[in-house]
């Protein structure tokens, strides 16, 4: 068993969604057709912080997780910080640490691990925000684990703000998320999990 773990917050659980698959169902529906026999799990706390994350992700993953001495065993873990530290007041510091601490955990489980920054939210948090997602950036270099910026790209999109502007609660809609899948799809996601590269 393949399996793949998506642990982060209400954007990894597609709150908001009106096709509730938000993009780790839609990311989900695009690697399938090429590699069956993976398994997603997401492991969603909406709300939650950096720290809150690394306490508990490790747990979960591990009860999920199929046998081990299967041939073609193998353990992926996507964390997708969210915007629970700006909203909350965790100090870069701390953030830092927690994202450290994930995934060197991961790291000593045999987890390949993949960071994912936040995206932008209200006009008033994204200075904090563009901030935590460079604070992200570095961290996966530190760690040499892939990264992928959900902020920048998405920063002066147009469907991404039309989205947020009509959405609720800071949570983007079926574009935003159909967006947010686009870019986890055409980060180094397949050179990842092992797969040949799609031109879609």
């Amino acid at each position: 068993m393949r399996d793949v773990f998506f642990v982060g917050d209400e954007l990894v659980a597609g709150l908001g969604d009106p096709k509730a698959l938000g993009w780790t169902g839609r990311v989900a529906a695009r690697t399938l057709p090429l590699a069956p026999g993976l398994a997603f799990h997401v492991l969603a706390v909406p709300g939650e912080t950096s720290g809150q994350m690394t306490s508990r992700w490790d747990e979960e993953a591990l009860r999920r997780l199929g046998p081990s001495d299967a041939p073609d065993a193998s353990r992926h873990v996507l964390f997708a910080i969210g915007r629970g530290d700006v909203l909350r007041g965790v100090s870069p510091t701390m953030t830092r640490l927690n994202i450290a601490n994930a995934l060197d955990r991961a790291h000593a489980l045999g987890f390949s691990a993949m960071l994912a920054g936040p995206p932008p939210g209200l006009d008033e948090h994204n200075q904090r925000i563009a901030e935590l997602a460079a604070l992200c950036e570095e961290a996966a270099a530190r760690r040499a684990v892939p990264y992928i910026d959900m902020y920048s790209p998405l920063a002066r999109h147009e469907q991404w703000i039309t989205d947020m502007a009509t959405g609720r609660d800071e949570l983007p809609q079926q574009a935003g998320y159909g967006l947010m899948a686009w870019l986890v799809l055409h980060s180094a996601w397949h050179d990842w999990l092992g797969l040949e590269r799609t031109d879609s």
